[in-house]
């Protein structure tokens, strides 16, 4: 009987590997990222910015008039979605009906809400300014405390307005003032990309020298105030113009 040949299999053609197009882009990586957002926090980039604010503002401070420790925290209060000149005028009268801790946390929030109107928030600023006082008698012995701790415990009292007290009532630089223009002035000057103001004070501490936390915040509110306005910033009259490159420059 006849026997079928097997017929034998050729072997598989190995398959020539596509070349890769020379014209694909790379992609942009987080490296890259993180790469240019270390350029706006470059240590020389921001001396030369320290340096410029030095040149421009070797006097700045605080704008809130006070004669103590517990005046300020009431101003600063106060001074919440409000201008510091307006809360100056409210001030001028309200520090000599209440002269201290005791006075304000006794008195009528009827009376007070109306004395602090102008201000704005005034009934919640009452309840705070109220509370702040109540709380500094029974809890500090009528004093302000001096650690961050501590003066959080007050009714009112965020970071912002313990930073304003620690360092300008008692020259302890435990954080960076983040207000509504270092706010704005930090995302200019691509010193933070954080929207929330505790993020950016955490950035501005990594990069600023302890140091200078005291009085980097009160030079960048009173270039805000004076130069850097939200809208149509006066860039051409700003020592920094060279070393900004926000996208709303007007020059």
């Amino acid at each position: 009987m006849a026997t079928k040949s097997k017929k034998k299999s050729s072997p598989k053609k190995k398959k020539s590997p596509v070349a890769k197009s020379k014209t694909t882009k790379p992609v942009k990586t987080a490296r890259a990222a993180r790469q240019a957002h270390a350029a706006g926090t470059d240590p020389k980039r921001v001396a030369a910015i320290l340096a410029k604010l030095d040149e421009a503002y070797p006097n700045a401070t605080c704008e809130l008039n006070f004669e103590n420790p517990f005046q300020l925290v009431v101003a600063t209060i106060l001074s919440a979605q409000c201008t510091d000149v307006r809360v100056n005028q409210v001030t001028e009268t309200l520090f000599k009906k209440y002269p201290d801790a005791k006075a304000f946390a006794y008195a009528t929030p009827s009376e007070l809400e109306q004395e602090i109107r102008p201000t704005g928030f005034f009934r919640n600023k009452t309840k705070s300014v109220m509370g702040a006082s109540k709380a500094i008698i029974e809890k500090f012995g009528g004093q302000v405390p001096r650690t961050m701790e501590e003066i959080l415990t007050l009714p009112g009292v965020a970071r912002k307005t313990a930073n304003v007290v620690l360092g300008t009532a008692y020259g302890i630089a435990s954080g960076v003032v983040v207000d509504t223009h270092v706010l704005r002035l930090s995302k200019r000057l691509d010193l933070s990309r954080n929207e929330d103001p505790k993020k950016v004070e955490q950035d501005l501490m990594k990069i600023i020298p302890q140091e200078k936390w005291i009085q980097f915040s009160h030079q960048l509110i009173w270039h805000g105030r004076r130069v850097c306005f939200a809208r149509k910033p006066k860039c051409i009259e700003c020592n920094m113009e060279s070393l900004c490159y926000a996208k709303d420059k007007t020059v």
